[in-house]
């Protein structure tokens, strides 16, 4: 497994940056490893699959997982709020860094990922192949 280190910046978009970063490094088949800073606002679905939350308030990322490749993004996300209360869910854009967030990415290199529309979930699922 070949691993990444990322650092994104106050004002970057969460989501888009790791979309953009899969993208430019073609990666086939990613995991986060690790995901920690912190966020000026952020922005996340449900478990509904329905409803999108939007928290306007500096909250720190105590976790961060998920499958990435430059076809298709599946992250989760927990933040700690003030009072220490932790929210989370399906991570969206709109999720702003605030003072920087770490990443640490592994790349696969024996898969690839690929997406094909499920009747069943009624979303784009996640195809895994095996290389070679």
């Amino acid at each position: 497994m070949k691993t990444y280190a990322v650092r994104l910046t106050r004002g970057m978009d969460l989501l888009k940056s790791i979309k953009e970063y899969c993208i430019e490094h073609h990666l086939r088949a990613g995991i986060v490893l690790s995901g920690v800073g912190c966020v000026l606002k952020a922005r996340v679905r449900d478990a509904s699959g329905v409803s999108i939350v939007e928290i306007d308030e500096h909250m720190e990322i105590v976790s961060l997982t998920g499958t990435i490749s430059e076809k298709r993004c599946h992250l989760h996300i927990s933040f700690a709020k003030e009072d220490l209360s932790v929210i989370g869910g399906h991570l969206v854009e709109g999720c702003v860094i605030n003072t920087i967030c770490e990443l640490v990415i592994g790349e696969m290199e024996n898969y690839s990922y690929d997406v094909e529309f499920d009747d069943e979930t009624g979303y784009e699922e996640l195809v895994i192949k095996l290389l070679g």
